[in-house]
């Protein structure tokens, strides 16, 4: 039916969201300054930056390919503790079905985090 249709649709938005999200958020984890990378006892620490964070997302986000996820906004891009990189993007979705119950329009987001990784 339509409606089970159009459900997938807007899940398959939700999951495209969510994949771009993930691929900045990896893009931010990797935007650490090589010349701040120290060694602890518990390995290589490479601390991030919100700053470096939020500027390697846009770059990112610059070069995907987001078509059909209409009104791309990157909410925010940012490092909660310096060894995350945390980025939330949301999108407009279109629902099938418009009533003064239901808008025509509603903003879906996704949120992803990547960790720094050196080994």
């Amino acid at each position: 039916s339509r409606g089970l249709g159009d459900v997938y649709k807007r899940q398959i938005e939700h999951q495209r969201l969510f994949a771009l999200a993930d691929s900045a958020a990896l893009a931010g984890a990797e935007s650490f300054d090589p010349a701040k990378l120290s060694l602890t006892s518990s390995g290589i620490q490479a601390p991030l930056e919100s700053g470096r964070v939020a500027a390697a997302a846009r770059n990112f986000l610059s070069r995907a390919d987001s078509a059909g996820l209409e009104y791309l906004v990157l909410e925010a891009a940012h490092t909660p503790d310096g060894r995350h990189a945390e980025v939330r993007l949301s999108s407009m979705w279109a629902p099938p079905v418009v009533s003064d119950f239901f808008p025509d329009s509603l903003r879906i987001s996704a949120t992803a985090r990547s960790q720094v990784f050196i080994h």
